[in-house]
């Protein structure tokens, strides 16, 4: 299974944590824009 079919679970996730914890909504952002940079880099695979 490649990155490129996980970016939307990773987004999926990061949405429901938000819902659910929406005082954690700085570091999920830092977290989700952190992954998908390394994936977009290649440095994930």
């Amino acid at each position: 299974m490649s990155m490129h079919y996980l970016q939307p679970l990773f987004a999926l996730i990061a949405g429901i944590l938000i819902l659910v914890m929406p005082k954690m909504l700085h570091y999920i952002v830092a977290v989700y824009l952190i992954v998908y940079a390394l994936i977009g880099f290649g440095l994930l695979r």
